[in-house]
């Protein structure tokens, strides 16, 4: 499936303070959408209007949605020097959308107007999200003004292909709003998965009866989306291996699959050369050991089915695993959960488990929340209370960075 822009939750921009300027274009509706998730990422949002963006967006919009006033002006402010303020106090700055002549008086330096003078007084990272007809977009003077741009450090997010004002089709679309938030994620992360390849399972395997019906489990594939938001939130090259049909993270490599065989060969493809691999896929334990080539007619009578094990990708991870690569898998458990968990981290020769209850409520299969118990090879067992799966996820990956920077030893928090 393309990426797509699948509403998940950003808590990369939890406690940060983010300019959000907006220009003169059709494409500045989208911009409350960016402003909405940022807040209900836990993010401080300032937003500015330029003159020009008042004929396509209303300034009560934005003040009902942002946590901060709303900046138009260098001069409507009590403080006599807005822009500088907003410069200092920025965690980041995000243009979007941003016009060709916004794109120009920032690479040329000139300030006439709060969002000029607020660009050139700020030294936090800055976003520019690009939104024209295709014919602007092309132009040397755009291009030679984002190249400017771009050497001076300024992140670009280009837009994207598709229907544009006018009925016109061609690449010129402001970004969704999805991929914007994914880099702005991204830039205030720690980056402390930097250059690392990390590959992530997702989904339930199903394991065909015959054509039209198969074996299978209650996985959403929601707890590897997250984990993989979070890894590439963090830095990393992520591959995910689903067999469920969700918008992919933007930034995030997908190979979709199907089967247990199909995930085995994905994943061990993938993770032959990955320095972080986690299974939080729920691969079948049990598969036909027959397939029937035509649908199975009910007049036949009950079909009797005989099962065979399924590919243990796990066990086989952990026989093959290089010395500096670590390894995560996932337990799904309705009792005895510590011990089944530990007895499952011993058996597959990985450094952690992640252990879930999925009788407990909004825990698990098809929830968007998720409780888990993360246990290490060295005997670190860290709780994660209800929470939303990227803050599970983010639980998890930081547990892996402590893991792979300093060897535990049995502690219980």
């Amino acid at each position: 499936m393309a990426h797509g822009d699948a509403q998940i939750d950003y808590p990369g921009v939890s406690g940060r303070h983010i300019v959000l300027a907006v220009s003169g274009g059709i494409a500045a509706y989208k911009a409350i959408e960016v402003c909405r998730r940022l807040v209900d990422g836990g993010a401080s949002v300032t937003p500015i209007l330029t003159e020009s963006a008042h004929q396509f967006v209303g300034p009560t919009t934005f003040k009902a949605l942002a946590t901060e006033p709303l900046v138009t002006s260098l001069f409507d402010s009590d403080d006599p020097i807005p822009h500088t303020t907003l410069g200092q106090i920025a965690d980041l700055i995000v243009v979007a959308p941003a016009t060709a002549r916004v794109i120009g008086s920032y690479a040329a330096g000139i300030s006439d107007d709060i969002l000029g003078a607020t660009l050139i007084s700020t030294k936090a990272p800055v976003v520019v999200c690009p939104a024209m007809h295709t014919e602007m977009w092309e132009h040397p003077s755009v291009q030679e003004n984002l190249a400017t741009l771009r050497r001076r450090g300024v992140h670009i997010v280009e837009p994207d292909e598709g229907r544009l004002a006018g009925g016109d089709i061609g690449k010129g679309r402001l970004a969704a709003p999805a991929r914007i938030l994914a880099e702005i994620e991204r830039l205030l992360g720690p980056n402390d998965l930097d250059a690392l390849t990390v590959v992530i399972s997702a989904g339930g395997t199903r394991e065909p009866i015959d054509p039209v019906r198969f074996i299978s489990n209650r996985s959403s594939g929601k707890q590897g989306y997250a984990l993989a938001a979070e890894a590439v939130g963090r830095g990393a090259n992520v591959v995910l291996v689903t067999t469920v049909d969700l918008p992919i993270p933007h930034g995030v490599a997908a190979v979709h699959v199907e089967t247990s065989e199909q995930m085995r060969k994905a994943v061990l493809e993938s993770a032959a050369n990955a320095d972080i691999v986690v299974m939080a896929a729920a691969v079948s334990d049990f598969r036909p050991a027959s397939t029937a080539d035509q649908k199975i007619k009910k007049s036949a009578g009950v079909p009797e089915i005989v099962l065979e094990p399924a590919p243990d990708i796990l066990a086989e991870l952990g026989s093959l695993r290089t010395a500096d690569q670590t390894l995560v898998g996932f337990a799904a458990e309705t009792e005895n959960l510590l011990d089944n968990a530990a007895s499952k981290l011993s058996r597959k020769n990985i450094d952690m488990i992640v252990a879930n209850d999925v009788s407990a409520s909004g825990v698990g299969f098809g929830h968007d929340t998720n409780a888990v118990t993360i246990i290490t090879e060295g005997g670190l067992v860290t709780g994660v209370a209800l929470s939303s799966k990227r803050e599970v996820a983010r639980a998890v990956f930081d547990q892996v960075i402590r893991y792979r920077e300093i060897p535990a030893g049995p502690t219980l928090v």
